[in-house]
């Protein structure tokens, strides 16, 4: 059964008319018709399987046949980096990490970041079909880009990565497993300011081993990391 995605949709709906985008998509491209059945996520724990009753292309109505909800997890694992310069490079984690249970997507702007403009709009589609494809009921909240500082500030007493010498603990030993925030830092690593900034506000540092990792690569190994962590416990 082919799943497709509506934030609008309420839990109680018993009935609903899909977005212009989504209808044209099974509609026009997929060339489904009424009485034929799919499957509807909200991105907030909320699985529908339905029938179609209209099938227009830019107001596809369906039929809700039976609705599955699912509580919000109490984990989280929400991850904060620098974008990089190519943007399918960030594409590429936030689809990997949504797939494997990211809560939150965070982007910071540093002294030695590469990119300082970034559209949510565009990392959000991908999450979106990745959260699709994997099966998952919540969409991962994907933040607006803002400076190492002001992340720091709002986000306290959680995990650095960087390059700089030093006494460094595992991810397993020190991430917990709620307001962990995980600090991964631009090609060009943070800058001793941001490093002394982040253990300031109660952040610990961590290593990601020894091999020097691309931002996406240290971003993603530590989503995997605290994932496994999570399902140890």
């Amino acid at each position: 059964m082919r799943t497709f995605y509506d934030p609008h949709i309420e839990a109680s709906a018993e009935k609903h008319q899909l977005s212009e985008e989504e209808s044209k998509h099974i509609v026009r491209v997929l060339r489904m018709n009424e009485g034929e059945q799919l499957a509807l996520v909200n991105g907030k724990g909320v699985y529908f399987e339905a029938t179609i009753t209209q099938a227009h292309p830019k107001r596809c109505s369906v039929k809700i046949d039976r609705t599955e909800i699912k509580e919000l997890p109490t984990n989280q694992i929400h991850i904060a980096l620098g974008p990089t310069k190519l943007m399918e490079r960030i594409e590429w984690f936030v689809e990997k990490a949504t797939e494997i249970g990211i809560t939150e997507i965070s982007f910071v702007s540093g002294k030695n970041s590469e990119r300082i403009k970034l559209k949510p709009e565009r990392l959000e589609k991908k999450a979106v079909s990745a959260m699709k494809q994997s099966k998952r009921l919540f969409l991962p909240k994907i933040n607006e880009l803002i400076s190492v500082s002001e992340f720091i500030t709002k986000f306290p007493n959680g995990l650095i990565a960087h390059c700089e010498d030093g006494e460094k603990s595992t991810i397993f030993e020190v991430f917990e497993t709620t307001n962990c925030p995980i600090l991964i830092g631009p090609e060009g690593d943070f800058s001793p300011d941001e490093i002394a900034s982040a253990l300031e506000n109660g952040y610990k540092t961590i290593t990601l081993g020894e091999n020097r990792l691309r931002t996406e690569t240290a971003a993603l190994y530590a989503c995997v990391c605290a994932q496994v962590k999570i399902d140890s416990l």
